[in-house]
């Protein structure tokens, strides 16, 4: 689509709004919060937002690995129809969620600031992942949080759990792990910076490509949305992000596949972290790549270029 979408005007001439999202408390705080940013942003637009929930296969279904229903497409499918055929006018998303390839007439137009990228140690009894008895469990459905649990812990047992912040907070309260894993970011949007007994370094736990920021999707050529998200959109954000998805887009990564990249800024100065890991955590291989802000997504491809030949052929056939 590359004509120009207008934005349905209710009565009173206001401009309406509609943004789609899953209905999850994190998924609606984080629409929550791109709904705040427009209004402040477009002060004399007269936004009439309209939050719409729309309920996704990956939330439905709970009770298996992603990777064994489809990966993240999950989150986005149901979603990007409603985009695409104008039942939405834009939508909102965690970017660590979405895949690297949209469907056709589809982009990311926007980034909002990015909150803490690290993963947060939850537990009722431990301070941190080392202090964790031998043979504890830990609750994760992250095949990267997972490797790297593995990696860093090959004692530790893992469990496999899915559902909401609040369903895995419950589950590790009732005593079924001793500890679980959560991005720092979705626990401050929630209000629950409480429950993060700690933090995971960055260095030695890297996050999954797009943690801790919220993207907009958006029709491509939708030019009266485009405007309206000029205001919001976090340039260092959309940049880092750019380096971590395209490291992610040459490695194929999707939720079969144990990958962490963290871009930050620093000015005109770009600097890429990022590891590749088999899923049992016991072969790693990582790289730290700098070079100009302006080159982001370039970093981000020959970091991931150098990590394939690094690691071979055989590595990444224990992915499948």
């Amino acid at each position: 689509m590359t004509e120009t979408t207008q934005i349905p005007e209710p009565d009173g001439g206001k401009r309406r709004v509609r943004i789609g999202t899953r209905g999850s408390e994190l998924a609606l705080a984080q629409a929550n919060e791109l709904k705040q940013r427009l209004v402040e942003a477009n002060p004399d637009a007269g936004l009439d937002i309209e939050i719409k929930v729309i309920s996704t296969r990956g939330d439905r279904v709970t009770d298996r690995p992603l990777a064994e229903i489809g990966g993240k497409g999950l989150f986005t499918q149901e979603i990007e129809e409603r985009l695409a055929d104008g039942r939405i006018d834009m939508a909102a998303h965690s970017s660590k969620d979405m895949p690297t390839v949209l469907p056709d007439g589809l982009e990311l137009s926007c980034f909002l600031p990015r909150e803490s990228a690290a993963d947060a140690f939850v537990s009722g009894k431990f301070e941190t992942l080392d202090d964790l008895p031998r043979d504890a469990i830990v609750g994760s459905s992250s095949l990267r949080r997972q490797a790297l649990i593995r990696r860093l812990r090959p004692d530790i047992e893992i469990f496999s759990f899915r559902g909401n912040v609040q369903t895995r907070l419950r589950k590790l309260d009732e005593g079924e792990v001793h500890a679980t894993l959560l991005a720092h970011a979705g626990l401050k949007r929630l209000g629950l910076k409480k429950r993060v007994t700690s933090l995971l370094p960055l260095d030695t736990f890297p996050p999954a490509p797009g943690q801790g920021a919220i993207c907009v999707e958006t029709r491509t050529g939708d030019k009266a949305t485009a405007e309206l998200l000029a205001g919001v959109n976090d340039r260092d954000t959309a940049t880092a992000l750019a380096c971590e998805r395209a490291f992610l887009a040459v490695l194929d990564g999707s939720c079969r596949t144990p990958i962490a990249g963290h871009a930050t800024l620093d000015g005109d100065a770009l600097a890429f972290h990022g590891m590749i890991l088999t899923p049992d955590g016991r072969q790693a291989h990582e790289i730290r790549l700098d070079g100009k802000a302006a080159s982001a997504a370039e970093i981000g491809r020959e970091a991931a270029s150098k990590l394939r030949r690094e690691a071979g052929n055989t590595f990444f056939a224990d992915w499948a």
